[in-house]
């Protein structure tokens, strides 16, 4: 059943940790069955109870997950096996499309926003006790939020965007409770919400969003949350349309116990208008990062959402940080109120870039979706060969098994480094790797 890796340990602790270090290592492999519970307890001599209590944290930790009497498995993606790792290294002398990032050129310095945030310190220094969110930069978020239609709501902020789903999720649902997310989607969502011990429900999406009626049959199968990218989807380049929000409105209104989160990390580098779905559940949460349009390294988001909702968050984060560096707030108030980033340029930078490659991929008869952003989606039928032939082609793309759970194979090409005399050599070495196009699309 192990093969030749032997699970040891007397207490539950120790043997959940032999359990994960032999996955993290590959010694025990995806889908692979766990002896019953009192046949391990009995080959290491301790009692059934404390096997179970083993089992249960690994659960938790969304390592294995146990299907009654067809028994205990390790996850077919575990949440000790980061989807990061499923990457391609770009060797010398090749091109790298597949790491996801904003074009340097296009972010900000941020030497003169850091030095007006420290000159601001000097005069009010922060200190213990003062309120985790600076004024003003509540302010500016919350206007700019009320501009776009984001239901009113108290805000908050987070070290990103995926700090705040964690915070989010984890205020609300329980181990074992399902979450339905995009699928395709963002690879550390789909890491992070089993690392939760939740479960994920995949929901297949088209260009304009998350299918509605695959958002209500998850609902309805008994998800308690659903996770929604309004625009720049990644790695579809995705866009919740006008018609698409009022559809899936509807859908959640028959649903108003589900907890909505929407990710508008596209904010300030897309210039399609958002249509926010928040309003029509009692939970619901709206983040918005810096980090595509100011610098990842920033690590600093918006979150807003009802009233008991953003109270958790910031409750939780006491215990913990405290709060997100002022310091840092401070800094993205002046990139704010310097224009330091143009929007409109920098999301016409992006869509010259991607929408060159999707007319250059359409004339060679491939299949590509990017609605939005700075990513685009490939659907190919051999992923691997298609990544391997690229690879060899000079290019290096990002495996659409980061991002997949029961979507069609598919490859992503972040279009942040080409330039005009890249994207007939980019397309020519797409259409000689990604072979026939699978009969459906990446929904």
């Amino acid at each position: 059943m192990l093969g030749e890796y032997r699970i040891v340990g007397r207490r539950a602790s120790e043997i959940a940790a032999s359990v994960e270090r032999a996955v993290g290592a590959g010694d025990l492999e995806p889908g692979q069955l766990l002896p019953p519970m009192r046949e391990l307890a009995t080959e290491l001599g301790v009692n059934p109870n404390t096997v179970a209590s083993a089992y249960r944290t690994l659960r938790d930790r969304g390592v294995i997950e146990t299907a009654g009497r067809k028994g205990s498995r390790v996850r077919p993606r575990p949440a000790s096996t980061a989807r990061g790792s499923i990457r391609v290294d770009a060797p010398p002398g090749v091109r790298d499309l597949g790491e996801g990032n904003p074009d340097p050129a296009l972010l900000p310095p941020l030497g003169e926003a850091l030095a007006a945030a420290a000159r601001r310190n000097a005069e009010e220094p922060g200190l213990y006790g003062q309120a985790p969110v600076d004024a003003e930069f509540a302010r500016l978020a919350r206007a700019a939020m009320d501009a776009d239609g984001v239901p009113a709501g108290p805000v908050a902020v987070t070290s990103g965007s995926l700090d705040a789903i964690e915070r989010v999720l984890s205020a609300h649902l329980k181990p074992g409770d399902a979450v339905a997310v995009e699928d395709p989607g963002w690879g550390s969502t789909l890491d992070l919400v089993p690392a939760l011990g939740l479960k994920p429900v995949p929901v297949a999406l088209d260009d304009d969003g998350p299918v509605p009626d695959e958002v209500a049959r998850a609902i309805a199968a008994g998800a308690r949350a659903l996770i929604v990218t309004d625009r720049a989807q990644n790695p579809t380049g995705a866009a919740v349309s006008k018609a698409r929000a009022r559809e899936l409105r509807a859908v959640l209104a028959t649903f108003p116990h589900t907890l909505l989160i929407e990710d508008d990390h596209g904010h300030a580098i897309v210039d399609l208008p958002l249509h926010p779905l928040a309003g029509v559940t009692d939970s619901w949460a709206f983040v918005r990062s810096t980090a595509k349009a100011y610098g990842p390294d920033l690590r600093v988001a918006v979150l807003t959402g009802d009233t008991v909702t953003i109270d958790r968050v910031m409750g939780r984060q006491r215990l913990g940080p405290g709060w997100v560096s002022r310091l840092l707030q401070r800094a993205v108030v002046d990139l704010w109120t310097s224009g330091a980033v143009d929007p409109l340029a920098v999301a016409h930078a992006y869509g010259e870039r991607r929408d060159a490659l999707l007319r250059a991929l359409a004339e060679r008869g491939i299949e590509a979706h990017g609605r939005s952003g700075m990513n685009v989606w490939v659907p190919v039928s051999d992923e691997t060969g298609a990544v391997a032939r690229l690879l060899h082609a000079g290019w290096a793309v990002a495996p659409g098994a980061r991002f997949r759970m029961s979507a069609p194979p598919g490859v992503r090409l972040t279009v942040s480094s080409l330039t005009t005399d890249d994207i007939e050599p980019v397309a020519d070495a797409v259409a000689a790797a990604a072979g026939p196009a699978p009969a459906r699309s990446y929904g």
